[in-house]
C-alpha cells in the first residue's frame, strides 16, 4: 500500500549502515530491484535514498561510528522527537543519537530499548518516511528478538501506545488494531553473545526463489524458507556484508 502520511508509532522508515555501501547497493539491487540515488552535497556523507520505481522504499549509508556492526535499524513515526526521547529515557531506555535535525528531511533519535535492542524514531518534515509498505520490494513486518519480552513489551507500550498480543509462541505489537510487528524470545534460541534486535522483513512475490536469488548474489540463509502456522511463508538472510533481513509473502488482510 502507498503511505501518504505515516501514522504515529508505526514503522515510517527502514535504513541500512553498512561498512561498504558500493556492494550493499548492488545487492539490493540485484535483490528487490530498487534504484540508488546518492545525495552529492557533503553533509549527507554520501547517504543514498533507494527507491522502487518512483517510491521511496529505504535508506542506506556508510558506519559513521567506530565499531557499529553493519546493521539494519527501523524507524518509528512520532510527531515529536524530543518528548518521544524524554519517554524512552523516563521507560529506562538510552539514547545512543538524542533529537538530531536532518536538515529539510525531519528530526530523529536513535536509541535501545531497556533490553538492548536498537531502534530509531523520525519525526517528518520533507520526508514522511517511506512510500509503500507490504508491497514486493517494500517493507513489511517488523520484528523484535529480545532475551526480556516482558520488559520490551511494557516499554514499547509505554513510550508508542502499541497494543500487545501475547500467544503462546509469539507475541504481535500493533495500533488501531492492526498488527504491523511482532516479538519473539531469544532465551532459547539464541547464543548468549548474540544481542537483541530489530529486523525487517520486506514483502516478495515468491519466498523461496527469493532466498535462493539472495543466496546466488552472496547472502546466507540462515533460515530456510519456511511456513509459519496462522503466519506467512517466510526466510531469515544476511546480506554479504553481515546486516541481517527477512522476507516473507504478505497476506492481504493480516496486516503481515
Amino acid at each position: 500500500m502507498k503511505i501518504t502520511e505515516p501514522s504515529p508509532g508505526a514503522p515510517c522508515w527502514v535504513e541500512l549502515a553498512t561498512e561498504d555501501p558500493a556492494a550493499a547497493r548492488v545487492f539490493y539491487h540485484e535483490l528487490f530491484g530498487w534504484r540508488a540515488e546518492t545525495a552529492a552535497d557533503e553533509q549527507a556523507r554520501g547517504y543514498t535514498r533507494l527507491y522502487l520505481g518512483e517510491q521511496l522504499v529505504a535508506g542506506l549509508g556508510g558506519l559513521l561510528r567506530p565499531g557499529r556492526a553493519t546493521a539494519w535499524t527501523i524507524g518509528f513515526h512520532t510527531a515529536d522527537a524530543d518528548s518521544t526521547a524524554d519517554e524512552i529515557a523516563d521507560a529506562d531506555g538510552r539514547l545512543i543519537v538524542p533529537p538530531t535535525d536532518a536538515p529539510g528531511r525531519g528530526r530523529f533519535t536513535v536509541a535501545a530499548d531497556p533490553t538492548g535492542a536498537v531502534f530509531a524514531t523520525w519525526q517528518p518534515a520533507g520526508l514522511h518516511g517511506v512510500d509503500l509498505r507490504d508491497e514486493p520490494g517494500a517493507l513489511g513486518w517488523v520484528e523484535l528478538a529480545t532475551r526480556d519480552p516482558r520488559a520490551a513489551a511494557e516499554f514499547y507500550a509505554r513510550v508508542f501506545g502499541w497494543s500487545v498480543n501475547t500467544g503462546e509462541m509469539y507475541t504481535e505489537f500493533g495500533l488501531g488494531g492492526r498488527d504491523f510487528g511482532g516479538m519473539m524470545d531469544m532465551s532459547d534460541q539464541f547464543p548468549a553473545e548474540v544481542l537483541p534486535y530489530w529486523m525487517p522483513y520486506f514483502a516478495v512475490a515468491d519466498v523461496d526463489l527469493g532466498a535462493e536469488r539472495a543466496a546466488l548474489l552472496g547472502a546466507t540463509v540462515t533460515l530456510p524458507p519456511t511456513d509459519v502456522p496462522d503466519g506467512p511463508r517466510l526466510a531469515v538472510l544476511r546480506d554479504p556484508q553481515g546486516a541481517v533481513f527477512g522476507i516473507h509473502v504478505a497476506e492481504e488482510g493480516d496486516g503481515k
